[in-house]
C-alpha cells in the first residue's frame, strides 16, 4: 500500500487545527455579545430567502472582489488572483486527490499531492487536472507579484499611499507570500524526480540537476508546510482574519443586522473584516489635502481591534463618508466612529427653555424645517417660502422664530443625552401640529429626521419635494443659458443616497455640467460639524480642494443643496454660489 504520510505534513495539520479552533472560539464569543434586537433579527431571517443574496455577495466580494475592481482594476486583479486562485487550488486539488484510486485520502493529500502521487494516468483526465493546477498556481503567483510591486512602489498599482502595517501583520504577510513560491519550488523538484509536473512545474523542474532535486525535495516540501502552518496560526491575530470574518459579516448584514449606538459583538465582526487594503487612505480629504495620515479608518479600526484606540483618532474625522463609500467590504465606518465618540462624559445642560416653545395647529399644512445653517443663509428659506406660495401650498415654518436644532451635530460629537432631548421636543411639536409631511433644506437635519427620529409622517429634503412638484405639473421652470455645476453634499449624497433629484431639477432649469469628482466621490466642503480638531486654516484647505473640483469645466455658477456647503463656498469666492431652491425660484414660470 502506498505511503501517504510524511512528518513534514504536521506543521500544516497542526496549523489548520489551531486556525479553526481559534476562529470558532472568536466567532462564538463575538456572537454572544449581540444585543437583543440583533439576535431577534437573526432568528427571524436565518432561514429566509435572504440566504441567497448573502451567498452571492459572499462569493462576489469574498472571492472575486468586484467592488475593489470597480475602483482599481489592478488591485482587484491582485486580490482576486490570490483569494479566488487559492480557493480554486483547494477545490480542484480536492477533486484531483479524491478521483485518484487509493485506499485512503488523508486531508493533506490535496495539499502535497505531487509529493505522494508520482504516476500520471491514474484516472481519466488526470493530465487535465495537472494542467489546471499549474495554471491556477501561476494565477496566484501573478497576484503575489503585484502585491510585492505594490509594497515597493504603490503608485504602480494606482495608490498614492498604502497602509503602514504593524510588525505582526508584516510577519503574517511574509508567511503568506512564501507559501506559493515554495509550492512552485516543491512541485518543480518533484517534477524533476518523478516526471509528474505540468506545463509550469515540469518546465522549471527540468532546469534543476537530478542531484539537487533529490537532495532538497523533502526540505522544500517541509518549508512549504511550515509556511502554511505559520500563516494559519498567525491569521486570527492579523489583518488576514478578514478572509473568514468578511464572509460571516456579509451574511449578518444581508439578514438585516446593523450597527447600533453602542458597540456590540457585531462591531467586532466589522473590526475584524477590515483587510487594511488602504483604499480609504487615498479617499480621505484629511490625507489628500492636509497630509494627516494616521486617522483614516484603516488605522482607526486597527487600533480599536488591538484595544489601543484614542479620542484623538476617533474625533479627527469629517464624517464626510468618502471612506464609507469606497470601502470594498462595506464596513459601517461612520457608525463605529460614532460609537467611540459616544463614550465621553455627558455634560448636563439645562434645556428647560424648550418648554416655552409651543406647537402650532397645522392641520392640512406641510411642515418646513429650515435648520440652524439655513438661518445663516436666508436666501434658501426665502426661496422655499416663494416656492410654497407659487404652488399655493400652506405650510408651517417650525423653526422660523425660536430655533431648535435637530440634534444631529450634538450626536455626532457624542452627546447622546442632549441630542435625545432636542429630538424629544421637536417630535412633540411635530406630532401635536398634525402636519402631513416634513420638508427640510438641510441635509444634516434631513438625515436626522429620517434616521434618528421615530416620526410617522414622510420626511423629504427640499430637492425631493421640488422634484415632486415638477413631476405633478404644479411647478414649471424656464431653462436659462448658464452652465451650472452641482456639488453633492456629503449627508445628502453619500449619507442618504440622493443624487438623482437635484440633477433632474437642474436639467430643467439650467445647463448642468459635471464636476471632476461627483456623486459618491464628491469632495467635502470642509466646513462641517464632524471634525472639531482641525483648525479653520485646515478646513479652508479642504474647501479650496472642493472648489477646484467644481471648477473642472469652468461653469458659470455653483449649485449645492446644503446651507453649510453654500456658506463655505461663499466665503471662498465671489463666484456665484446658489442653493438649488434659489435657482428654482429664479427660474419659476409664475402663474
Amino acid at each position: 500500500m502506498q505511503n501517504l504520510f510524511h512528518p513534514f505534513v504536521l506543521p500544516f495539520v497542526l496549523g489548520t487545527i489551531i486556525l479553526f479552533a481559534i476562529c470558532i472560539w472568536k466567532f462564538i464569543r463575538w456572537f454572544r455579545h449581540f444585543d437583543r434586537l440583533q439576535r431577534a433579527i437573526l432568528r427571524k431571517n436565518i432561514f429566509s430567502w435572504k440566504i441567497i443574496p448573502a451567498l452571492w455577495e459572499a462569493f462576489r466580494e469574498g472571492l472575486l472582489h468586484i467592488r475593489i475592481s470597480r475602483q482599481n482594476l489592478i488591485l482587484g486583479y491582485m486580490h482576486r488572483s490570490i483569494a479566488f486562485g487559492w480557493f480554486l487550488l483547494i477545490v480542484v486539488g480536492f477533486f484531483e486527490a479524491h478521483l485518484t484510486p487509493l485506499n485512503s485520502h488523508p486531508v493533506w493529500l490535496a495539499i502535497f499531492y505531487r509529493f505522494f502521487i508520482h504516476e500520471h494516468h491514474l484516472f481519466a483526465s488526470s493530465e487535465v487536472f495537472t494542467f489546471i493546477m499549474d495554471l491556477l498556481l501561476l494565477y496566484v503567483l501573478s497576484g503575489i507579484f503585484i502585491a510585492f510591486c505594490k509594497k515597493i512602489y504603490s503608485k504602480a498599482v494606482g495608490m498614492k499611499k498604502t497602509t503602514k502595517h504593524v510588525l505582526f501583520d508584516h510577519f503574517a504577510k511574509v508567511s503568506l507570500w512564501a507559501i506559493f513560491p515554495l509550492r512552485l519550488l516543491s512541485e518543480s523538484l518533484a517534477a524533476n524526480v518523478y516526471q509528474n509536473g505540468g506545463f509550469l512545474t515540469q518546465s522549471i523542474g527540468n532546469f534543476f540537476s537530478p542531484w539537487f532535486a533529490e537532495t532538497f525535495l523533502t526540505t522544500s516540501w517541509t518549508m512549504y508546510s511550515i509556511a502554511l502552518g505559520t500563516f494559519f496560526v498567525a491569521l486570527p491575530f492579523s489583518r488576514y482574519m478578514h478572509i473568514f470574518t468578511e464572509i460571516i459579516l456579509i451574511y449578518f448584514r444581508q439578514m438585516g443586522v446593523h450597527e447600533h449606538l453602542e458597540r456590540t459583538g457585531y462591531t467586532m465582526y466589522e473590526l475584524n473584516a477590515c483587510s487594511r487594503c488602504g483604499i480609504c487612505i487615498d479617499n480621505c480629504p484629511l490625507n489628500k489635502d492636509l497630509n494627516i495620515t494616521n486617522v483614516q479608518p484603516v488605522y482607526f479600526l486597527r487600533d480599536l481591534r488591538y484595544k489601543r484606540g484614542t479620542d484623538a483618532v476617533a474625533d479627527n474625522c469629517l464624517l464626510c463618508g468618502r471612506c464609507d463609500a469606497a470601502c470594498p467590504v462595506n464596513i459601517d465606518l461612520l457608525a463605529i466612529r460614532q460609537q467611540e465618540r459616544n463614550k465621553r462624559e455627558q455634560d448636563h445642560c439645562d434645556y428647560s427653555y424648550l418648554n416655552n416653545i409651543q406647537p402650532f395647529n397645522a392641520i392640512g399644512r406641510v411642515g418646513f424645517f429650515g435648520g440652524c445653517m439655513s438661518h445663516l443663509t436666508p436666501g434658501i428659506t426665502e426661496s422655499m417660502k416663494a416656492i410654497f406660495e407659487e404652488v399655493e401650498q400652506k405650510y408651517w415654518f417650525l423653526d422660523e422664530e425660536r430655533t431648535i436644532c435637530c440634534g444631529r451635530p450634538l450626536m455626532q460629537q457624542g452627546y447622546l443625552e442632549q441630542a435625545a432631548e432636542l429630538r424629544r421636543k421637536n417630535s412633540e411639536l411635530i406630532k401635536k401640529s398634525k402636519i402631513s409631511v416634513l420638508i427640510t433644506s438641510c441635509p444634516i437635519c434631513y438625515q436626522s429626521f429620517k434616521n434618528e427620529y421615530k416620526l410617522s409622517i414622510p420626511i423629504m429634503h427640499h430637492t425631493e419635494y421640488i422634484m415632486k412638484l415638477l413631476e405633478t405639473g404644479k411647478l414649471k421652470l424656464r431653462k436659462d443659458d448658464l452652465r451650472t455645476v452641482y456639488h453633492d453634499p456629503c449627508e445628502l449624497g453619500r449619507g442618504c443616497g440622493i443624487y438623482k433629484e437635484p440633477r433632474q431639477i437642474l436639467k430643467k432649469a439650467t445647463h448642468l455640467v459635471k464636476a471632476k469628482h461627483e456623486k459618491e466621490e464628491s469632495i467635502c466642503c470642509g466646513i462641517n460639524l464632524g471634525d472639531t480638531l482641525i483648525d479653520i486654516r485646515q478646513q479652508t484647505q479642504i474647501r479650496d480642494a472642493a472648489m477646484n473640483n467644481l471648477m473642472y469645466k469652468n461653469p458659470d455658477q455653483i449649485c449645492t443643496a446644503c446651507p453649510m456647503c453654500k456658506r463655505a463656498f461663499n466665503h471662498a469666492t465671489d463666484f456665484p454660489v446658489k442653493d438649488i431652491a434659489e435657482i428654482v425660484r429664479e427660474n419659476m414660470i409664475k402663474k
